[in-house]
């Protein structure tokens, strides 16, 4: 996609590491120091449309800098996928698949400012959502 910025990101100069399917680069926004991307070179918007050899590069290089930033720049490491086609482009939100790898500290700025939110957020797991969340998925 010729608007599509990481269909671009070759181009930035901001790239730790290239495979044949996969770039793994600096986050620019960034959440933290560190914060990385994982994306795969071929446009595509989900899990669903990778190649089988596509999904076994992106979880090699999510093994390895999972375990570069623990080891080199702090205590943890999230590692997200956010899948939003219902949300724009935008300078932060790509829609274009691609996994966040965070470095995390007990008590980090993301967590004091995510944490005030995080009860509110959150929702007892009724029997009826159970069921029908369930049959949902199982069939």
């Amino acid at each position: 996609m010729e608007d599509c910025p990481f269909c671009k990101i070759a181009e930035e100069n901001r790239t730790l590491k290239e495979g044949k399917f996969v770039y793994v680069v600096l986050s620019n926004p960034r959440l933290m120091a560190g914060h990385l991307l994982v994306i795969p070179k071929r446009h595509v918007y989900a899990l669903t449309d990778l190649t089988k050899e596509e999904k076994e590069e992106i979880f090699e290089m999510l093994v390895e800098f999972q375990g570069k930033i623990i080891s080199k720049l702090s205590e943890g490491c999230d590692i997200r996928l956010n899948y939003k086609p219902y949300v724009k482009n935008s300078r932060t939100h790509v829609s274009h698949m691609h996994f966040h790898l965070l470095p995390r500290y007990f008590q980090d700025e993301l967590q004091e400012k995510a944490e005030k939110f995080k009860d509110s957020l959150y929702k007892e797991l009724t029997n009826e959502e159970k069921i029908t969340i369930t049959n949902k998925l199982s069939s």
